[in-house]
């Protein structure tokens, strides 16, 4: 049966813009990030920034931003002028929801109490910071900038800054015990952070970790290391509310949030990727990855993107991969507006799903339960499309 999808509306629209370079290169890192080996070209990339933005104006007309994130590498290196500047340049050519929520990762190693005052008053009203752990040893072991004493020090500094900000944690660190990954998320709730990250440290191909594995805590003592996590947040007043994510009320992160209910974003910047809805199709780019040729096609007019559209065989697995990390699942009528497929499209792998305990569902929802979200994986694996 030939299914044809028509988009009756487009998704929410977000902005990621990708900033590359970093102090060092972490070891468990997989992300598109590069060691400032050198000065930082500030200037020459906001410059390319703004005209790769330019040039996918055509492509989100008439659209509104509603989230901001300025992800890394880390986007903490550049200026509070530099952030400004940028953000000026996006008011400019865009129109920006008034309560729009702007986002900018930072490293302990780079927090400034005054640069920070800066990044406020240029528009960003909340920040994420990737403390990983408040043990010295462990975030030696992780390959960190920055020590114990400065983690605590750039998480005073963001709380007395901002009213939104957010902490990333790891658990089942290198020898890590329960008792040390408990103090790491009783130290976190000492400051009340609106948001709290916590992820399960993996081995990503083509890290160091991957290639000299370090001495990990096994499934069972990760699997306590999780619960412990939950039961913590949960008596604390935080929502589990995604795989990783644990909020206060109203403080859910809007930006990611749009990314798990399969909503747009335009990525600009090196290694950035975009989704793009139109009434019949959907758009997958990503910009070219080193900073260095990026740069020089966006100064120079050039594309700086490859892209392919995502095939119709794809899209129930896609929206399934981000939907199904939401702890509350998503409505049926969602999956209808998101990718202009029937719900009955995916009734076969539903059923299955629904059989092995993986999911719950009415005429309303459909939600994972704990045996779904435990065993994730092999849930997103019924929706696989076969070949």
């Amino acid at each position: 049966m030939q299914l044809h999808h028509n988009l009756t509306a487009l998704p929410p629209l977000s902005l990621y813009i990708h900033i590359p370079w970093c102090v060092k290169k972490c070891p468990y890192c997989d992300f598109n990030s590069h060691t400032a080996r050198e000065t930082i070209p500030e200037k020459l990339y906001i410059e390319a920034l703004s005209r790769d933005l330019e040039s996918a104006l055509p492509l989100i007309w008439g659209r509104g931003i509603h989230s901001i994130f300025f992800g890394g590498g880390t986007p903490s290196l550049f200026s509070a002028e530099g952030i400004d500047s940028m953000l000026a340049t996006v008011r400019s050519l865009i129109k920006l929801d008034f309560f729009a929520e702007v986002t900018l990762e930072a490293n302990p190693g780079t927090v400034e109490a005054e640069k920070f005052r800066g990044f406020k008053a240029a528009g960003i009203n909340r920040l994420s910071l990737g403390i990983q752990s408040f043990n010295p040893q462990h975030l030696s072991q992780l390959g960190r900038i920055h020590d114990d004493k400065e983690a605590h020090r750039a998480v005073e500094i963001a709380s007395t800054t901002f009213d939104n900000f957010n902490l990333d944690l790891m658990y089942a660190l290198p020898n890590q015990t329960l008792a040390q990954a408990q103090q790491d998320i009783e130290t976190a709730l000492n400051y009340n952070p609106p948001h709290l990250s916590c992820y399960h440290l993996t081995l990503e191909p083509n890290t160091p970790f991957h290639s000299h594995p370090p001495d990990l805590p096994d499934d069972d003592l990760s699997a306590d290391m999780q619960i412990m996590i939950e039961d913590k947040l949960s008596l604390a007043g935080y929502q589990h509310y995604e795989t990783s994510a644990f909020a206060q009320p109203q403080h859910k992160a809007r930006h990611n949030l749009n990314y798990w209910q399969f909503g747009d974003y335009l990525g600009i910047g090196a290694g950035a990727h975009s989704k793009l809805s139109f009434h019949d199709r959907i758009l997958r780019q990503m910009r070219h990855k080193h900073p260095r040729e990026y740069m020089e096609h966006a100064l120079a007019g050039k594309p700086v993107q490859t892209e392919n559209q995502v095939q119709q065989t794809e899209l129930a697995f896609e929206f399934m991969m981000n939907a199904l990390r939401l702890t509350d699942g998503f409505d049926i009528s969602l999956f209808s507006e998101r990718t202009g497929l029937p719900i009955t499209a995916i009734q076969p792998q539903l059923n299955q799903a629904e059989q092995q305990g993986l999911i719950t569902r009415d005429h309303i929802r459909i939600t994972p339960t704990d045996k779904g979200q435990r065993f994730l994986n092999d849930l997103l694996g019924i929706f696989l499309p076969t070949k």
